[in-house]
């Protein structure tokens, strides 16, 4: 642990701190940092982290999933989509093909991509063929992917839209009468491209203490201070522990981007149904690139798959917090990253992928 980490750490545990007191860490990256850097085994025991509903991939409703397996089928298409989405499992019968890795092995002309410039490149360089673009991420997501859209792409490029936005989820934990925790800490990487204010709702509706927070232990040891420091206090703010890279009002010229591309909606989460202005899909302007309209049998052949887990998964609750990866029944039992069940032990952002490789290899 860097030295300061140890500063953080040891001003965390100079606090009068309640009995108990449960945080919830939004991102998937912050529970990868935290599980891989072994914080809670050096927190005082009456520290509870809880992951949150930050991985997009865990999220992407089953009928998206669905619909991409079936446009990457037709010879006639090349699907193209972030690497961590190919190994996403469906609920389909035995023998059914149930992830885009399997329909590459299958046949299917599946490309894996890390930046949304490479779905141009490949479309300039098949201009035959229709290329389809299964975008799956939240904001830090889709401010490239708008970029792209508003730099103008060829005409046999489409998009299958899985964005989402982060902060309605939590708004939604905490529209609950007992939402589950105290605290929240708030991800560094989305609040860089939306602002630290975005946040502001958390303390001032709800009165909840809440902090941004960076990737290293450092950076989240600090975050998790200002919240403990504020819940002994009594009082509820935001506080902003990534001003390196976070200013209050986010980056102005990435949002103009998203806003001229996007518009907001009712978008589904997978296993959790739909979430009030949770989504974005493309606007009006972009209809001619809109997978989703240029696809029309294939998403009325998914439309009643959005929600589905497959039996037995609690990736859900996982995901919402209302659980730990271990109390899922599945886990470490059926569901492993060799035979994952579950999106949450594919991802490498799945609080179950993450515990598993931190060496949590057993159920509670």
């Amino acid at each position: 642990m860097s030295e300061a980490a140890g500063d953080w750490l040891a001003r965390i545990r100079g606090l009068e701190l309640p009995e108990r007191v449960r945080i919830l860490n939004v991102c998937g990256g912050h529970e990868r940092s935290i599980s891989m850097a072994g914080l809670r085994g050096v927190l005082p025991a009456s520290i509870t982290l809880i992951p949150g509903p930050g991985c997009p991939v865990c999220v992407c409703p089953e009928a998206d999933i669905l619909a991409a397996i079936f446009l990457a089928r037709d010879s006639r298409n090349i699907l193209v989509a972030f690497g961590d989405m190919l190994r996403v499992p469906a609920n389909v019968r035995k023998g059914e093909i149930r992830s885009l890795a399997e329909a590459r092995r299958a046949g299917a002309d599946v490309r894996a991509v890390a930046d949304p410039r490479e779905a141009v490149r490949i479309a300039l360089a098949n201009p035959e063929q229709k290329i389809v673009f299964f975008a799956a991420g939240f904001e830090t997501t889709a401010a490239p992917v708008a970029a792209m859209l508003a730099e103008g792409i060829p005409a046999n490029l489409s998009l299958l839209l899985s964005l989402r936005r982060t902060w309605p989820a939590v708004a939604m934990l905490l529209e609950d009468e007992a939402p589950g925790f105290e605290g929240l800490i708030a991800p560094g990487h989305v609040a860089t491209v939306m602002g630290a204010d975005e946040w502001r709702f958390v303390a001032e509706r709800h009165g909840m203490p809440a902090a941004v927070a960076g990737f290293t232990a450092a950076d989240l040891l600090a975050g998790l201070y200002a919240v403990l420091a504020q819940i002994c206090a009594r009082r509820a703010g935001v506080e902003n522990c990534y001003p390196a890279f976070v200013r209050p009002e986010g980056n102005g010229r990435a949002k103009d981007c998203m806003a001229g591309q996007f518009e907001n909606y009712d978008a589904d989460w997978r296993g959790i149904g739909a979430i009030a202005g949770s989504g974005f899909r493309l606007r009006a302007h972009l209809a001619a690139h809109d997978a989703r309209a240029l696809f029309p049998e294939v998403m009325a052949s998914v439309a009643d798959r959005s929600e589905k887990m497959p039996p037995g998964c609690d990736c859900a609750g996982v995901v919402m917090g209302r659980i730990s990866p271990v109390e899922c029944r599945l886990y470490g039992k059926a569901c492993t990253p060799r035979t994952p069940v579950g999106p949450c032990m594919v991802s490498d952002e799945g609080a179950c992928r993450i515990w598993w490789d931190a060496g949590q290899r057993q159920a509670a």
